[in-house]
C-alpha cells in the first residue's frame, strides 16, 4: 500500500509543490512550524532515510540543498535548518525550516496554520527560486 507521501508525489493527493525532479519531490508541510516549512521526499518508497543507497542519499541531500537555497531566497532567514525524524510517516523525508533562531526548529512548538492562498503563494515563491538554480 502506497504511503501518503507517495500519493502526494504522484499527484493523487493535492499538495503545495515547491520543487521536483525525476527522483525527488518537495512540498509545504501542512502543519508547519514556520512559513516556508518544506518536506523533501524520495519518489521511491523507503521508510528509513539511512536505508537509502549511498548514491541515492547523496542525490537526495543535493536536492534538499537546492530546495533550502530556494527557501532562503523566498523567505529571508538566518539559515534553513534540516531535520530528519521520520516517525510520523513511514516514508523517508527531510524537513527544511527557515530559521530566525534555533527555537524555530523545536517540533514541540505549536504548529501554525496559513490560508490556502498564502500556502500556494509560499510554494510558488520557493518553486520559482528553485527553477533558477
Amino acid at each position: 500500500m502506497a504511503t501518503i507521501f507517495t500519493k502526494i508525489a504522484n499527484g493523487e493527493i493535492p499538495s503545495y509543490k515547491c520543487a521536483e525532479n525525476d527522483e525527488f519531490y518537495a512540498f509545504l508541510d501542512i502543519n508547519p512550524l514556520v512559513k516556508g516549512h518544506t518536506l523533501c521526499i524520495p519518489r521511491r518508497e523507503v521508510d528509513y532515510i539511512f536505508d537509502m543507497e549511498d548514491d541515492e542519499i547523496a542525490r537526495f541531500q543535493v536536492f534538499a540543498k537546492k530546495v533550502a537555497q530556494a527557501i532562503k531566497t523566498a523567505f529571508p532567514c538566518v539559515k534553513v535548518g534540516e531535520a530528519v525524524l521520520g516517525l510520523e510517516v513511514p516514508h523517508a523525508h527531510i524537513h527544511l525550516i527557515p530559521m530566525q533562531s534555533e527555537k524555530d526548529m523545536l517540533f514541540s512548538n505549536p504548529k501554525k496554520s496559513f490560508p490556502a492562498e498564502e500556502m500556494q503563494a509560499a510554494a510558488d515563491a520557493i518553486y520559482a527560486e528553485f527553477k533558477k538554480l
